[in-house]
Parts: structure tokens; sequence; C-alpha cells
């Protein structure tokens, strides 16, 4: 899918059931996640979830794809580029990271992979959407240079802080 420096994102596998587990059972990473957070309550839901974030993988332009460390192979999290739901064609971007792996700039440089990755494949707006009072997640979105939409329940059934990000001004069109 990509690397940087320090990360690989590739497809989630059966492999990773256990890591999966072990970051989406934690309440401080599942209740940022969807309009009604739930985490994961026993590892037989792991293979399901991989599933899911697997379906989000179709083709070469979108995904949710495992966040392994390129020097340990460790799974740190996932990052997402995918559609919107009822989003009219509008993408986000976005990123769950076990706590092990908080405070690394991790979040930061798989997401600015992701957005340079939708950009170069055509995309010429990419939105994140962040569970309000999730300000490590906000944090990321200032960092990455997106700019704040406001609160908006346009996707997800939820409130949420929109943000967007578009291409360089300085890049020639596509």
């Amino acid at each position: 899918m990509f690397v940087t420096d320090r990360l690989t994102a590739r497809l989630w596998t059966g492999a990773d059931t256990d890591r999966a587990f072990d970051l989406y059972s934690r309440w401080e990473v599942a209740r940022w996640l969807g309009a009604t957070p739930r985490a994961l309550e026993s590892p037989d839901e792991a293979p399901a979830l991989i599933d899911r974030l697997r379906a989000r993988s179709t083709g070469p332009r979108y995904g949710a794809w495992a966040l392994e460390r390129r020097d340990t192979g460790l799974v740190v999290g996932t990052v997402l580029l995918a559609p919107l739901p009822d989003g009219d064609g509008e993408v986000e971007v976005g990123w769950h990271l076990h706590p092990d792996s908080w405070g690394h700039g991790y979040a930061t440089e798989a997401a600015r992979a992701a957005l340079a990755k939708g950009f170069a494949d055509g995309l010429r707006a990419i939105h994140a959407v962040v569970r309000p009072g999730n300000d490590r997640s906000a944090a990321v979105c200032r960092r990455l240079g997106m700019t704040p939409q406001g609160r908006t329940d346009r996707w997800y059934g939820a409130e949420l802080d929109a943000f967007l990000a578009v291409p360089d001004a300085a890049e020639p069109p596509r």
C-alpha cells in the first residue's frame, strides 16, 4: 500500500488477530470510533473486525490498513483512506493507534503519507472526522495542516468535528 520512514501500511491479515483484539478491545481507543462506540469483548470478534477492515480496502486507492513498524514488525494501529458513508464521493483519512504507540508521531506520519497517496491518486479534497473531546486526533489534524470545518452530523450518525485537507496550492493541477 505505502511506506514511510518508519511504517508500512499493509492489509490486515489473520496473523494480526491478537494485536487487532488488543487494540480494539481497549476502551481508550474504541470510545472514539463509530456512531455507537463499542470495544471488542472477545478475541473471537477480531477475525470479523479484520474482515471489515479488509473490506474497506477497495482497489489501490482506498483502504483501512494495518500500520506496521518497519524496524520491529509490530502493528501499531490502523490508517485509513476511504469514502465517507453518505458522503457523496467524499473521502476521509483516519487513524486508530494502540496506546503503547501513542506519542511517537506515528499517526501524523501515517496520515501525512495517506494524504499524499490520495492526492497523488487525484483526490482534490480529503476530510478527517474527529469525535468531540478527542484532543489527540484533533492535534494530528492541526499538525497535518488540515482546516477546521466546524461540527457536523453528516457522517456516521454522530456529531463530529470536521477537518479538510486539499492539495498544496503550489502543486500543478492533475
